[in-house]
């Protein structure tokens, strides 16, 4: 699978330094040119235009949301599927996800199969974090990331985790991806910043609670 991962700023870097250890990834930054007035849009260069086209997954870190209409409109026929990670406004995400292989998640952390063979591919490896733990003594002595956060933080988390005592890691694990840190609200611009994060330790409390269970099962 190839993966392209665009900005114009500063967000996109930790999503392509833990996609690419799964998948052949490159991250781009635009080279936009400016425009001649203020009523026309900046100019993403054809040589990097041609290079996302080039692509089964896209996933945006743009937070210019002119820039990142005009490039979906660019390229929605060309790639297989679009992953919005940074938009504002209700009214900019219904007419991204007007087209059919665009997705506006809440923050990245959520993303779960949706039924799209190539998206739910990408999801088997990134997304809403699972995994599954190994215990002795009430112990966390391994913890097996089977789905991380596209930015890194399940990883993060899980290797502060091990030792723990069970019964705390759901509980840790909540405030520490808080510590990452995480930007979900500085990328979410539409939303609260403490809400963002908040859904982000949520999702990985209950990963963690979910592994706890399916030990209890097994036992």
């Amino acid at each position: 699978m190839n993966v392209k991962i665009v900005s114009d700023g500063p967000f996109g870097e930790r999503a392509y330094e833990t996609i690419k250890k799964k998948f052949e990834c490159e991250y781009i930054i635009l080279d936009t040119v400016k425009p001649a007035s203020i009523d026309e849009l900046a100019e993403i260069p054809k040589e990097q235009l041609e290079k996302i086209n080039n692509s089964d997954i896209v996933i945006t870190y743009i937070l210019n949301p002119d820039l990142t209409l005009d490039l979906v409109e660019q390229i929605f026929g060309k790639v297989k599927y679009i992953i919005i990670g940074a938009w504002k406004g209700k009214g900019l995400k219904n007419q991204l996800e007007s087209f059919e292989n665009v997705v506006c998640p809440e923050i990245m952390c959520e993303l779960e199969e949706n039924g799209n063979p190539i998206h739910d591919e990408f999801v088997s490896k990134f997304g809403k974090p699972k995994l599954d733990i190994i215990v002795e003594n009430d112990i966390v002595k391994k913890i097996n990331v089977l789905r991380e956060s596209p930015c890194g933080g399940t990883d993060f988390i899980s290797k502060d985790l091990l030792g723990k005592n069970v019964k705390e890691i759901a509980t840790l694990a909540g405030l520490r991806i808080q510590h990452y840190p995480c930007r979900a609200g500085r990328i979410r611009l539409f939303n609260e910043e403490e809400s963002g994060r908040y859904k982000a330790a949520t999702y990985h409390h209950d990963a963690f609670e979910n592994a706890i269970k399916r030990l209890l099962v097994k036992k």
